[in-house]
């Protein structure tokens, strides 16, 4: 700090006794004002207020991107197992990938990739059997998304009101 007018010391001057300057006072202030500059920005990281609030509950769309991906590798596993279905099984199963992507793009998480999601069951020994397994997930994923479609805000029931309707499809075309 450079001083540009005359400070006092151990003697006043004209100009000190009317101002009741001296250099310390003026030295304390300095370091008040810089150190009252370095606090502040302090505040504002939460140093000094730690509310530890609890993180925010997850999405209740989460488990609809699980339960997507679930689907698609249950259609995969089926379609590796009994190669004359993959034809029918593979679209439905690439369906299911795009709607766990884009519910995951509406509530902001990324989605792991299609291999590391494993089908919670092993497909049917025949291809009848492994249709109607398809057909059931597919009923019990529908009635989820219906549930889901009710409870959604407007702005997501559009979204999940076609997965609705594409499960609906999918058991249609699984018979």
């Amino acid at each position: 700090m450079v001083l540009t007018w005359p400070v006092g010391i151990g003697r006043t001057t004209q100009r000190d006794q009317a101002s009741g300057h001296s250099r310390r006072k003026l030295l304390s202030a300095g370091a008040l004002l810089v150190l009252g500059g370095a606090v502040t920005p302090l505040t504002g990281c939460d140093l000094f207020d730690r509310d530890d609030q609890p993180a925010p509950p997850p999405d209740p769309l989460r488990p609809m991107v699980d339960e997507s991906l679930a689907l698609a590798a249950a259609y995969r596993a089926s379609a590796t197992a009994h190669p004359e279905l993959a034809d029918r099984l593979d679209p439905i199963a690439e369906t299911h990938t795009a709607h766990a992507t884009e519910l995951a793009r509406v509530i902001g998480v990324t989605v792991p990739s299609a291999a590391s999601a494993a089908p919670t069951t092993a497909p049917a020994a025949d291809p009848n059997g492994a249709r109607a397994a398809l057909r059931a997930l597919e009923k019990t994923a529908q009635q989820s998304a219906t549930a889901a479609c009710a409870a959604a805000p407007a702005e997501r029931a559009a979204l999940l009101g076609s997965i609705v309707a594409a499960r609906a499809t999918h058991q249609e075309a699984l018979k």
